[in-house]
């Protein structure tokens, strides 16, 4: 007689006999029906995280290092070539001073030294002893200051109208500004003189001034001339819309923009006319008179045998006020021209 199961303690086809668990392993926690099986990861193994869409792709780390190498390496040639600028400039100014104090037998040396032995201060005395020092830079600060004004006095409303109007007459003129720095001094020195001369400024500090500030207006008119376009319109009109006036947005906006601009042009034609040798030498002849650079020609022996020591002595303090007026006004050239056109 054969007995049947009841039908829900028949197995289904598809199971598989379960192995009970050894004794003092834990408990197998069975997972719900639907769910899929997981694998636990070996104790060895990684565990993976599956990339989510918002993460970034993963960079390649060599590609990235290389524009970091290229700017560094580029950078240092930058600061190397500077270096190498500024040894080539300090070179004759550090001979100078070594020079100017420096006894006559240490200059006649066949073993010249960067550092004097021995140093001394009369070559400054022969210097200031033997030719009217004083006089002659009181001739050229007076001669360079007004000649670096009065230059750009009337090269700042002439280089806002050549920036602000394109027009003909303003590509002219700045052709005309280019072409007149290609004449050298040679071609308009006598016509000049001849001008001069019926002018009755020859042998005049007024007639060097005059000189220097049409010789060098070109330039500052070219200088300025950048500066002004490099100033945005909108600031102006911006100005404008506020309710100021042409003169009112000229003095309150642009004026402050071109400070940086005015004071490196004006410190350019200071420094052109205060180390200008030609014209001074053919249009002034009285002693009284004559500038720095002509006083050093005086320097010089019949035989053009130079006085090393006073004249080393003489060139260090011809050259000291231009390095003066460049380490007190370098602020304002490194200032950045639109420093003040945005609030804080």
């Amino acid at each position: 007689m054969t007995h049947d199961s009841p039908p829900g303690d028949r197995p289904s086809p598809d199971s598989s006999p379960r192995k009970s668990p050894a004794p003092g392993s834990p408990p197998h926690k069975s997972s719900p029906p639907g769910s899929p099986s997981r694998k636990s990861p070996s104790p060895g193994s990684p565990s993976r995280k599956a990339p989510s869409s918002d993460s970034p792709p993963p960079k390649d780390p060599s590609p990235g290092s290389r524009p970091v190498t290229r700017r560094t390496v580029g950078r240092a040639g930058q600061y190397l070539a500077l270096l190498c600028y500024l040894v080539f400039l300090a070179f004759p100014f550090l001979w100078l001073v070594s020079t100017a104090f420096k006894p006559p037998r240490e200059l006649g040396s066949l073993h010249p030294t960067w550092i004097p032995r021995a140093p001394t201060l009369d070559n400054f005395r022969t210097a200031f002893d033997e030719q009217p020092l004083l006089q002659a830079a009181a001739n050229s600060l007076l001669a360079a200051a007004v000649s670096a004004l009065v230059a750009i006095v009337l090269a700042t409303p002439m280089a806002y109208v050549l920036a602000r109007l394109r027009t003909r007459f303003a590509r002219a003129a700045t052709g005309w500004v280019v072409v007149s720095q290609a004449f050298p001094l040679v071609l308009v020195i006598i016509p000049l003189f001849l001008v001069l001369k019926t002018l009755h400024l020859v042998d005049a500090r007024a007639g060097l001034i005059l000189v220097y500030v049409v010789w060098s207006l070109p330039f500052a008119l070219w200088m300025l001339t950048g500066y002004v376009r490099a100033v945005p319109p909108e600031l102006e009109e911006a100005a404008a819309v506020d309710g100021a006036g042409r003169l009112r947005t000229l003095v309150s906006v642009t004026g402050p923009l071109l400070a940086p601009g005015i004071v490196a042009t004006g410190l350019f034609a200071f420094i052109t006319a205060w180390n200008e040798f030609f014209f001074a030498l053919v249009l002034l002849k009285s002693p009284e008179k004559q500038t720095m650079p002509v006083v050093l020609t005086h320097f010089l022996g019949a035989e053009g045998v130079a006085d090393l020591g006073p004249l080393a002595a003489a060139a260090l303090l011809a050259t000291l006020p231009s390095l003066l007026l460049f380490a007190v006004i370098q602020r304002r050239i490194t200032g950045g021209m639109l420093a003040g056109a945005v609030k804080n």
